[in-house]
């Protein structure tokens, strides 16, 4: 059997008997990498970031007068908590979607969070 072909079923044998939540996120690492955009994991509290990833799920929060936007946001490495305050809702932004984010890293309760991050809806591929 040649090399090539060998690599072939290797990979195909891998993506058939591991995990599809792990395999999922390689491929968002992979392509989050390929895009240029910083991966989560390397992102520290005050640091100004860019990264691509997709949101695992939202929840509005509509206390009358605080009322925010929370969405899991994942790159494949590591979990940020994006909000958004001031809004109940904003077209777009529902789980499974890819999205590119800049903003602050800050932190809250020891987990990654960014306040009202810029954002970018991208295309699913």
């Amino acid at each position: 059997m040649a090399p090539a072909t060998a690599g072939y079923f290797r990979r195909m044998t891998r993506r058939l008997t591991e995990d599809l939540e792990q395999l999922d996120a390689e491929e968002m690492a992979e392509t989050s990498q390929a895009s240029g955009a910083q991966r989560a994991c390397d992102c520290s509290r005050g640091e100004e970031v860019t990264m691509l990833g997709r949101l695992r799920s939202v929840e509005v929060c509509p206390k009358s007068a605080n009322a925010s936007i929370e969405a899991e946001f994942f790159d494949g490495t590591e979990q940020v908590t994006l909000v958004w305050i001031g809004r109940r809702r904003i077209p777009g932004i529902e789980p499974g979607k890819t999205l590119l984010v800049r903003g602050r890293v800050g932190e809250r309760d020891g987990q990654k969070v960014i306040f009202n991050p810029y954002y970018e809806l991208r295309s699913e591929s």
